[in-house]
């Protein structure tokens, strides 16, 4: 229920999780947006733990992810190529391109979230594609989890870098 009484749907919750992962406000700790505050582009494209993505390259990561779930819901079944999942950083590294990155993931998000709020209620439970079989609810969800899991990612890097 809204603060007004109103029952929210699913697909209105569903958005509010997919921001406060994103945007912050989530009960699990840092959003994205949160973990990514004060990191610039040379923290950004560091490797502080050995064999470890750097903070930029998990950001490209969750614009992929983004993308892929965004394509599903245009009918596209195809799954991410490698060079689509773990896209490489931009050389040289800049300011200018770390904000680029950063605004595109922001955008993506935006778009995706609109795209929960505008999704037939009585297609949520259902496959989104023939293949894979994931519903709806399953792809959006996941995308607050994947959020979840990567901003905590982004904290330990920003702290191994700090140890360095």
């Amino acid at each position: 229920m809204t603060q007004t009484g109103e029952m929210r749907n699913e697909r209105e919750r569903l958005e509010e999780q997919l921001r406060l992962a994103f945007e912050g406000g989530a009960w699990h700790g840092p959003s994205v947006t949160e973990a990514l505050q004060g990191v610039t582009a040379e923290l950004a494209s560091a490797h502080p733990i050995a064999d470890a993505h750097s903070i930029w390259e998990l950001v490209l990561h969750l614009a992929g992810t983004y993308r892929l779930v965004l394509r599903r819901l245009n009918g596209d079944s195809k799954f991410l190529a490698a060079d689509e999942d773990w896209r490489p950083v931009p050389s040289p590294t800049t300011e200018a391109g770390w904000l680029a990155a950063i605004n595109t993931l922001r955008d993506l998000n935006e778009q995706l979230r609109q795209a929960v709020v505008n999704f037939p209620d009585d297609r949520i439970d259902g496959p989104l594609l023939q293949h894979p079989t994931y519903s709806a609810y399953t792809h959006f969800i996941g995308l607050t989890q994947h959020d979840a899991y990567h901003a905590g990612q982004i904290v330990l890097l920003k702290r191994a870098a700090v140890q360095a």
